[in-house]
């Protein structure tokens, strides 16, 4: 019995993880804007409060922080920031992507 127990122990643990990533799917929306510089998408997971885009080559995670408007995500270097429909992504409060506008999902 233990043996069988121990058999099957890595089998439940691995569909524990799979369980966890489609929980994270389910709460993950991807966001697609069109900036004056390029596209952008944009992994937006509310629960977890943070945005994640990837910018230079680099994948970039923002945690949510304060705002008197829209919603701002940063890490201390960069800055997402987004109300309504745009959104603008600085460095260093330099602006990098400008009018950036979402785009309607494809059907």
């Amino acid at each position: 019995m233990k043996k069988a127990l121990l058999l099957a122990l890595p089998v439940f643990l691995t569909g524990c993880s799979y369980y966890n990533a489609f929980l994270e799917r389910m709460n993950t929306d991807t966001l697609q804007y069109q900036c004056e510089e390029k596209p952008l998408t944009v992994k937006l997971n509310n629960q977890r409060q943070q945005v994640s885009f990837v910018y230079d080559n680099q994948l970039l995670t923002l945690k949510q922080g304060l705002s008197a408007s829209g919603a701002r995500y940063s890490d201390g270097i960069y800055v997402f920031w987004s109300k309504g429909d745009s959104a603008t992504v600085y460095h260093r409060d330099s602006i990098v992507l400008n009018n950036c506008q979402l785009q309607a999902p494809a059907r």
